[in-house]
């Protein structure tokens, strides 16, 4: 008689269970105070409170306070939906991605603060249309992050059950 080493015992994925609704619905409502902060910042004229003709460093750390909120529950939201699962490498990448869009919109809108802007050393800090592309350009890598990190199924074959 030969003794056959065994393999080790896979990992029971039965428990898993589906994605958590409260996890999910509490990322949304996190996503929406987000928003709402990140146009507050934006657009504070809509809400009555704008007391400024220019946009200055209150202005702008709230809307980047309020797209870090939103980069916050859109994680929170998105995770519960992998389940069980491992996620994929594309969606470690999404990760990575809206960190790096979030870090390249704050970077560009404190510009001026970090010495790097068009107007250091003035009077205040200056919001201009290069720090507004660079705060675009990060929501875009963001967006593309967001993406990247949906799970999306495999058509089920006959061996897999559908849920």
């Amino acid at each position: 008689m030969s003794a056959e080493p065994t393999p080790p015992p896979l990992p029971d994925l039965s428990s898993q269970d589906p994605p958590s609704r409260t996890r999910v619905r509490f990322g949304l409502i996190v996503i929406v105070l987000g928003f709402f902060t990140l146009m507050v910042g934006a657009k504070p004229a809509w809400f009555g409170w704008d007391n400024s003709p220019v946009v200055g460093f209150i202005q702008v750390a709230i809307m980047l306070v309020g797209l870090g909120i939103l980069c916050l529950g859109g994680y929170v939201g998105i995770l519960p939906l992998w389940g069980g699962r491992e996620r994929t490498i594309a969606a470690d990448i999404g990760m990575r991605l809206v960190a790096t869009g979030y870090v390249v919109s704050v970077f560009a809108g404190m510009a001026d603060l970090f010495g790097m802007g068009t107007q250091v050393g003035l009077a205040g800090p200056f919001f201009g249309p290069l720090q507004s592309r660079g705060i675009v350009i990060g929501q875009i890598v963001i967006a593309i992050g967001f993406v990247m990190m949906i799970p999306f199924h495999e058509k089920p074959n006959g061996k897999e059950k559908i849920r």
